[in-house]
């Protein structure tokens, strides 16, 4: 083999090898091609809903807010709730608004997101993070109908989170 294809083989194998830009796995819609990532954990918890009358007077499930435990490397490391609002246990605290959204890869799982930072707190990871994504997700869309008005389901979810700059 010439020393030439050598080099192109390797090229080629280096490219196929490297891990894809941020983003790339998550659908077209909620990609951030243009941000770096500065961190990505996987969450566990339970997306909360209630049962409300909406404005035709029907019984519908409506999103309260999420709870989950943040976890990189088998360790809890923050949390996740309502805002949406991400907090690590260095001390930083970012909020967000839903900038995108996809359907979750089943009618039972909660959408992917690109989030916009709208606020921060605190210095640490998340001091400088401009937006999240939430991929990968499993579960946490609602099941059963909604029976009364103040009754509040928990639907477990997991989802990985993707801290962008």
């Amino acid at each position: 083999m010439a020393y030439i294809d050598i080099i192109a083989a390797s090229v080629t194998l280096l490219l196929f090898l490297s891990p894809s830009p941020v983003g790339a796995q998550a659908s077209d819609a909620v990609a951030a091609p243009d941000k770096t990532q500065v961190l990505k954990v996987h969450a566990e918890g339970a997306q909360i809903y209630e049962c409300k009358i909406d404005k035709d007077g029907k019984l519908v499930w409506q999103f309260r807010e999420p709870i989950a435990a943040l976890i990189l490397d088998g360790k809890t490391i923050g949390r996740h709730f309502a805002g949406p609002t991400w907090e690590l246990a260095d001390g930083s605290i970012v909020t967000g608004k839903v900038a995108a959204s996809t359907a979750g890869a089943t009618l039972r799982d909660i959408p992917w997101l690109r989030l916009e930072a709208t606020g921060h707190r605190g210095n640490g990871q998340l001091s400088d993070i401009t937006a999240i994504q939430r991929i990968n997700t499993k579960g946490g869309a609602v099941k059963g109908d909604c029976t009364a008005a103040g009754i509040l389901v928990s639907e477990p979810y997991s989802s990985e989170y993707v801290f962008l700059k």
